[in-house]
């Protein structure tokens, strides 16, 4: 591949030194005695952790990646989803890195260690970039903006301003990420941490450096501004960390708050996209939804495999040749993404280069190729279209019934119920008390969102009759 040699002198640029800080978010004290060792356990790598601990993590293992409330055990879940991008993510990190420390001056001596930051920092966002998904997958996005969009929803959101209205009917399971990891509610402790991640964790994590404007305000159409990737509930938190990290804030002319992407997140962007591409369609192909010859032929032609090629091991079950030949395919597509990084790192650096890496690679058509092929068998096979279509119910159904329970001024006995299952961190209420109808609405998405798929179906039916609990 060609090395870009584009001219960037004169104008303004991110540097790696500030990109990869080690600072967490917010500061918080110390908390252990300080020596003089080395720490065995660096920032970045405690960032993955925290997240694997996390438990909103943990709920992602009974979330949706496609095929929702899935019954067998080789189907991917969002939590098995994110464990494999991060694997990827950690790969196209190191080698992008050690690509850029051996191809720039004086890197080596300033950030040596630049290829394993990369990679720890690329891994930990990766693991937690589904980490705000609701359930339904990304049907329960469009779920939650349409209810919000809809005549039931009037009420509620007459009341807020247009950046608001905006939160909810374009509802970003990415912002919804971002909260996550960096909010506490009050009900649980004084702090205000969130996960307590470094800043360049949290700036490869936010894909999409944006609040949720209206399109016509966005002025591009690259790749991160096609989402918003923070409410206006922590637009002073997201301010703040793109301060830290020396983001640079795109041109005059665009809408306030939007920022060109720490060149990390196109790595998290690159792995997310090979992994649901390659893998979605391999579930695809063990569920018998894509015919297996088909797959099989595509992914030996991606590969470059002729018909007649020797192989070294005869395969007896093609479920066998398939993992064989989806590793080959993956490794293959994190050496050469790792090179358009490196060749790209300039022009990421001075905010010139806004396209997704994946749209780059030489196989880009046989992978939309794949995508076709998943998009028509998995995507819109009768089971998930079915329980997609009866998650819009579920979600409509759960937010109708809370938002009434806490806005209505004529509460009734029902209300009060509903009132009391809510969990006290999602109410408006003794520690929440004088919070804006904006925040508590953002709460009630809170909970609704983080609930698993089985979860919002459970409590749905509960409320509405159709199942009751079962005492033991």
């Amino acid at each position: 591949m060609m090395h870009l040699q584009t001219d960037f002198s004169n104008t303004p640029t991110m540097t790696w030194e500030r990109l990869l800080s080690r600072r967490r978010y917010p500061e918080q004290p110390q908390l252990h005695v300080v020596t003089d060792a080395p720490p065995v356990r660096g920032a970045f790598v405690a960032d993955y952790d925290r997240v694997v601990f996390s438990s909103a993590f943990r709920r992602m293992q009974r979330k949706t990646q496609v095929m929702p409330l899935p019954e067998t055990d080789f189907v991917h879940t969002r939590l098995t989803h994110s464990l494999e991008t991060a694997c990827v993510g950690r790969s196209l990190g190191r080698l992008g890195g050690r690509l850029l420390l051996e191809e720039t001056d004086n890197l080596t001596k300033t950030l040596p260690h630049l290829d394993s930051d990369f990679g720890d920092i690329v891994a930990a966002a990766c693991l937690a970039h589904d980490i705000g998904n609701p359930p339904f997958g990304h049907s329960g996005e469009d779920a939650i903006s349409t209810y919000f969009r809809s005549p039931a929803a009037e009420p509620f959101v007459r009341v807020l301003n247009a950046a608001q209205r905006a939160d909810l009917q374009r509802f970003e399971g990415n912002a919804a990420g971002f909260r996550t990891l960096t909010h506490t509610y009050a009900a649980h402790s004084s702090g205000s941490a969130g996960l307590g991640l470094t800043y360049a964790t949290l700036g490869a994590f936010t894909k999409y450096p944006r609040p949720s404007v209206l399109e016509e305000e966005a002025s591009t159409r690259g790749t991160s501004e096609k989402r918003h990737g923070y409410f206006q509930t922590e637009a002073v938190r997201f301010q703040e960390i793109a301060q830290e990290l020396g983001l640079l804030p795109k041109p005059p002319g665009s809408a306030a708050g939007f920022y060109h992407r720490h060149p990390l997140a196109f790595l998290v962007e690159a792995a997310d996209d090979i992994c649901y591409r390659i893998i979605d369609f391999e579930d695809g192909l063990k569920l018998n939804l894509i015919p297996c010859e088909t797959g099989l032929r595509l992914l030996r032609e991606m590969l470059g495999d002729a018909p007649n090629r020797q192989r070294s091991v005869e395969w007896h079950d093609w479920r066998e040749e398939l993992g064989y030949l989806r590793a080959r395919l993956i490794n293959r597509l994190v050496q050469q993404t790792a090179r358009l990084f490196a060749d790209r790192a300039p022009a990421f650096l001075h905010g010139r280069a806004d396209e997704p890496l994946i749209q780059q690679l030489d196989c880009w058509e046989q992978l939309q190729q794949m995508h076709a092929l998943t998009v028509e068998h998995l995507y819109h096979s009768r089971p998930v279209l079915e329980i997609e279509a009866a998650g819009f119910d579920v979600m409509a159904g759960l937010l109708d019934a809370f938002l009434h329970a806490t806005f209505d001024p004529h509460t009734g006995p029902r209300s009060r119920k509903l009132q009391q299952l809510l969990p006290a961190q999602f109410r408006a209420n003794g520690s929440q008390e004088g919070v804006s109808a904006y925040e508590q609405i953002i709460l009630l998405t809170d909970y609704i969102g983080g609930l698993t798929d089985q979860n919002a179906l459970s409590l749905y039916r509960t409320i509405r009759g159709i199942d009751l609990p079962k005492f033991f």
